[in-house]
């Protein structure tokens, strides 16, 4: 036997699991966002991708700070919860978890793991848990919502033939042509079905990732899901190659044999010479018609560019910002608009112009330039007077906006506040912050300097904005203590 083997895991001051060894289980519950949970001889033993109920055979691979964590070997026995999946690339492909489940079960699931996050949050400071919980809010569609993809150039294995898609379940380099993929609509699959003939045909090479040599990154795809209008990008190096323009003409084709429910209204070849896998542009060519796409939400109309942050389900945001809203109460005092709001983490916009009819002034905070000159587009557009927005680092334009805030309106990045502005945003001290985030974890950590720093939470909720996988958007009401 190999050394690993015999490499003991220990909890406290007793021996229950090896490393390399082979356990058996039933999946108790998945913790956010990924994290199923197997009690082996009273261990923890961590399993991503599985569902409550399933019995699995485990194989311990990792070991630290008194956990064990192992991965899938053989799936023994089916979770009386399981249903076939709708999709066929289930299971190969990366992005979703949940499809072989019931819709209300992955609700379920999602509401339990973002009360169970807080609920620790309150036990472990001491803190009495007199929180408004809601129920979890249905995404109007559970299938063909996604109104944005970014998909990678690479091979199905390797050495393999050219493919074009999302990465394979645990790994960095296999991808999946996903042209059946249930999340998006079937313009997306129609021009990731004619990326992948036309550039295999063409033996175009990808950009291999450890070489760095090639010329294909990624192909992105934008849709206005209200208004039907596609922007697509193809991503490359900066090395010629005729091929580009080939495709451009294809899909213009396709749009002229009406293969597309919906009409191109942007090509744009981006180039990246990169030695990251990122996607993002060191030039931007536009190739046929504009840069943008345009979509309309809850009586809004939106300028969105390849680059833009708009919530990837036009409709569950519609849910979202309304859900939003309703949190944040009155805005105004006898029937007037007295409040400036700020909007930080604005991206295109979005919430801001929603506020805007309700409010005397909002103010947006962006750090992508391209999103606050669509943003301002946007507002003008929608006869908006009352919106200013700025670009930069929320931690650096706090020192430079005069007017304060009445009420702060934070949507952060996935990993959340940075510290130091966190600490401006508290030094405001205004009576409302409205929290809404896509990672519950970094949202409790930020919480957690809330609750130290004079608010209390009155209110949470969650948005399934991400049906089929393991993400949700959770919203918080927070208030001052005193107030």
């Amino acid at each position: 036997m190999k050394y690993y083997e015999y490499e003991m895991l220990c909890f406290g001051n007793e021996v229950y699991v090896k490393k390399g060894q082979i356990i058996e289980g039933v999946v108790e519950r998945v913790d956010f966002p990924n994290k199923g949970v197997i009690v082996y001889e009273d261990s923890k033993v961590i399993v991503k991708n599985t569902i409550p109920g399933e019995k699995v055979a485990v194989m311990i691979n990792k070991k630290r700070k008194g956990k064990a964590e192992g991965r899938v070997v053989e799936k023994l026995e089916p979770s009386p919860m399981e249903i076939p999946a709708t999709c066929e690339h289930f299971g190969k492909c990366g992005g979703c978890n949940y499809q072989n489940l019931a819709y209300d079960d992955q609700l379920k699931i999602k509401n339990d793991q973002v009360q169970k996050i807080f609920r620790e949050l309150y036990e472990t400071k001491n803190l009495p848990c007199e929180v408004s919980f809601d129920a979890i809010k249905r995404s109007p569609s559970q299938f063909y919502y996604r109104n944005k993809m970014e998909f990678s150039f690479g091979d199905e294995y390797k050495n393999g033939p050219l493919a074009v898609g999302l990465h394979k379940r645990g790994s960095f380099y296999d991808l999946v042509p996903v042209i059946h993929c249930q999340i998006v609509d079937e313009d997306f699959r129609t021009i990731l079905n004619a990326a992948n003939t036309f550039f295999a045909e063409k033996q175009v090479p990808y950009v291999h990732r450890q070489t760095h040599e090639g010329i294909l990154r990624h192909l992105l795809v934008r849709k206005g899901i209200n208004t039907g209008e596609l922007l697509i990008a193809i991503v490359t190096t900066s090395e010629p190659h005729t091929s580009i323009m080939e495709f451009k003409e294809l899909l213009l084709k396709m749009e002229q044999e009406g293969k597309f429910t919906g009409k191109i209204k942007g090509i744009l070849q981006i180039k990246n010479d990169s030695v990251a896998d990122v996607v993002k542009s060191d030039e931007t060519i536009l190739l046929y018609g504009q840069d943008f796409i345009r979509e309309e939400l809850l009586g809004l109309k939106f300028q969105i560019s390849v680059f833009s942050f708009f919530q990837t389900n036009t409709l569950g945001a519609q849910v979202l910002y309304e859900t939003a809203r309703e949190f944040l109460g009155e805005l105004g005092e006898n029937g007037k608009a007295t409040k400036t709001v700020y909007d930080l983490y604005s991206g295109t916009g979005t919430i801001a112009q929603i506020l805007a009819p309700v409010c005397k002034k909002v103010i947006g905070v962006e750090i992508v330039e391209e999103a606050v000159v669509a943003a301002k587009e946007n507002a003008k557009k929608n006869g908006l007077s009352n919106c200013d927005f700025i670009a930069g680092d929320v931690l650096t334009v706090l020192d430079t906006i005069e007017e304060q805030p009445d009420c702060i309106v934070l949507d952060p990045p996935r990993d959340g506040i940075h510290p130091k502005a966190l600490k401006k945003i508290i030094e405001y001290g205004v009576d409302k912050i409205l929290y809404i985030s896509c990672k519950p974890t970094s949202l409790m950590r930020d919480l957690d300097v809330f609750l130290d720093n004079g608010y209390v939470v009155k209110r949470i909720g969650c948005v399934d904005m991400f049906p089929g996988t393991v993400h949700v958007e959770t919203i918080v009401g927070l208030q001052r203590r005193d107030i």
